[in-house]
């Protein structure tokens, strides 16, 4: 499991994955969001700029993130 600290009280979904390198642009950040790729804390994500906080643990396929 890999850990993300955030700088602030919250970070969007789609500027997560853009800072992890999991996607290259914000278009490819949204297409993976809108493709029902990615959990939060076990449930299905689909809103692109969720506000995510310290104690969220996102999922990727088989990666796990979680945010401090």
């Amino acid at each position: 499991m890999q850990t993300f600290q955030i700088n602030g009280p919250y970070i969007e979904l789609i500027g997560l994955l853009k800072a992890l390198g999991i996607a290259e642009t914000g278009g490819h950040a949204k297409a993976i969001v809108d493709d029902g790729f990615v959990l939060r804390n076990g449930q299905p994500e689909l809103r692109k700029r969720a506000k995510l906080v310290s104690g969220d643990l996102i999922e990727l396929a088989d990666l796990k993130i979680k945010l401090k």
